[in-house]
């Protein structure tokens, strides 16, 4: 594998590393029904069982998990893939939503902020790495050529 390659693959999980926490920031607050209660509300005067306003379900956090790449004898670069969080989420109360449970409780997304901040950072300085990476090749190429010439 080229040490191109292995950068531009570093670049990949990188990027996709920040895609992924600047998703779970921005939906940290997105609650929904408990999956225990059927994602339906029973208040709201509705007439029977089933019959209500049904609810989108609570925001499921993502995480990347990040691996070493090989391919035959010659191993290098990252692969990067998406999965979900496990368990999504958490009961917190908010008596005051629609969806609430009898308890008062909501689904709240799994996410913890602090991590997420963390995975912002080390996104940042593995994208700057290899960056200077590429950047160190290509000057390396140049004076390579003007050698030659």
């Amino acid at each position: 594998m080229s040490i191109l390659s292995i950068a531009t693959s570093g670049l990949s999980a990188a990027s996709l590393r920040v895609n992924v926490a600047a998703s779970n920031i921005a939906n940290v607050s997105t609650t929904g029904p408990l999956p225990a209660s059927g994602g339906s509300s029973a208040s709201a005067g509705a007439s029977g069982p089933g019959i209500g306003p049904t609810f989108p379900a609570a925001y499921v956090p993502l995480r990347v998990d990040q691996v070493s790449q090989s391919s035959g004898s010659t191993p290098g670069g990252t692969i990067a893939t998406v999965s979900t969080v496990s368990p999504s989420f958490t009961a917190q109360s908010d008596p005051g939503a629609p969806f609430a449970n009898q308890d008062g409780l909501v689904a709240a997304p799994n996410v913890d902020l602090a991590g997420e901040f963390v995975e912002l950072a080390t996104a940042k300085y593995s994208f700057i790495a290899n960056a200077k990476v590429i950047q160190a090749y290509a000057e390396t190429e140049d004076t390579l050529l003007d050698i030659k010439a």
